[in-house]
């Protein structure tokens, strides 16, 4: 089912903002002219089983580089298709009305025989959904125009979570040229008050109204400890492991929110390579992607993605891919049991507690020795202790020196 704010093509697919770069394509009619453009970012989350019967989850981008055969264009309606990897597609279908045109579907064919994407699949067969758009959840588009929207949104049907942002697009393109006027979508133009009423004989009486002050966030309790376990195998061997618990804050509007991750109802899935592993936690309201690489012999947090649906149905994503934190060696883990705290991006921070990971040489299922952070390694704190006397002892000897110097200079006035 759509989510009502869904805004004419803010329809498509995936996990979030910045995860991709956004893909340009050029549709010509058969005349040689241009008739349909798009550039937009799309993202894709699918849910599939998994060997062993575990439920895992895909997180990939629309490429910059896709096909368009099967794109269409006509007097009254439009196709366009992009296809991508092996087997993959993505299309959208528009309409045209007498003064606008607008979004009529969105479909998404998934080759799950593609290991790369779906590694350890079940099933070889094609998955395959369409969202058929509720004319009334979206904002038309007036020909001539193209329909601009940077506001992101989520839709998910059938195991396929989609999101599209950054969108510009123009179906219905009259001769040959892209249009530089713009139609926006609704959630990108801002709300502007209504005036105050200015004739005094109309205009209600005012009455005193007590101030009022930001409402608190809530104070969260310390989040409970999940054990994040990826595996692999037919024996179902933990090949990355991941033990923490998780307080996220994310702002929407600018307006702080916070919430913690709970191990009941997260399914942890992802995929275990030489040189990057991925730690993907889901859940009914939350999707979040841990990325490590390898690189020289020691490992780190390369990337984190967060997607989120609130209570009230608002959508928040955030992502960074320059990270540098829980570095170790690999071969071991990487621990810090007091509470840290992530400034990931502007608008999102991740709060951690009782941490353990290991994303690397994973042997029997059990965690290796372990590189702890600072905080916890209290052997760094012994040198700085034994300064600390010695200097403290040095100063007393001092002190006592200098006062044995002036009684003794008293006595030898005083003869």
């Amino acid at each position: 089912m759509i989510h009502r704010a869904v805004l004419f093509l803010a329809l498509a697919l995936g996990l979030g903002t910045q995860l991709t770069s956004a893909t340009e394509v050029l549709v010509n009619n058969t005349e040689g002219k241009l008739c349909l453009y798009a550039n937009l970012k799309v993202n894709f989350s699918v849910a599939y089983e998994a060997v062993g019967d575990k439920n895992a989850t895909a997180v990939f981008s629309l490429p910059d580089a896709v096909l368009t055969n099967g794109s269409s264009c006509a007097n009254s309606s439009s196709t366009l298709r992009l296809s991508f990897g092996q087997g993959h597609s993505w299309t959208m279908t528009f309409s045209k009305g007498v003064q606008n045109y607008q979004a009529d579907s969105v479909s998404v064919d998934l080759n799950l025989a593609d290991a790369a994407v779906f590694p350890n699949a079940t099933s070889n067969e094609t998955m395959s959904v369409t969202v058929n758009v509720n004319a009334t959840n979206l904002s038309k588009a007036d020909l001539g125009t193209c329909y601009s929207c940077n506001s992101q949104d989520v839709i998910r049907e059938g195991g396929v979570s989609q999101t599209l942002w950054s969108v510009l697009i123009q179906a219905f393109v009259a001769n040959g040229s892209k249009s530089q006027e713009i139609t926006s979508c609704a959630a990108d133009v801002p709300i502007t008050p209504s005036p105050a009423p200015t004739n005094a004989s109309t205009a209600a009486p005012t009455t005193a109204v007590a101030p009022t002050t930001p409402i608190p966030t809530p104070t969260l309790p310390t989040p409970t400890t999940g054990k994040y376990h990826v595996t692999t195998g037919v024996n179902s061997t933990a090949c990355l492991m991941a033990d923490f618990g998780l307080s996220i804050g994310f702002k929407i509007q600018g307006q702080l929110q916070k919430m913690n991750l709970e191990p009941n109802g997260t399914n942890a899935s992802g995929t275990c390579g030489v040189n990057s592993s991925q730690l993907v936690l889901s859940n009914p309201t939350a999707t979040l992607v841990f990325t490590f690489v390898n690189e020289t012999a020691k490992f780190r947090l390369h990337a984190v993605t967060v997607n989120i649906t609130t209570g009230s149905g608002q959508q928040f994503y955030s992502e960074n891919t320059n990270l540098s934190l829980w570095v170790a060696s690999v071969g071991s883990s990487y621990m810090c049991n007091k509470e840290q705290s992530y400034n990931i991006s502007e608008s999102l921070a991740l709060h951690t507690f009782d941490l353990h990971v290991q994303p690397f040489a994973v042997a029997s299922g059990k965690f290796s020795t372990a590189h702890e952070c600072s905080m916890d390694d209290t052997t760094a704190l012994i040198p700085i202790i034994v300064g600390c006397a010695l200097t403290g002892l040095i100063l007393i000897v001092v002190v006592a020196y200098i006062i044995g110097r002036r009684k003794t200079y008293v006595g030898y006035q005083t003869l």
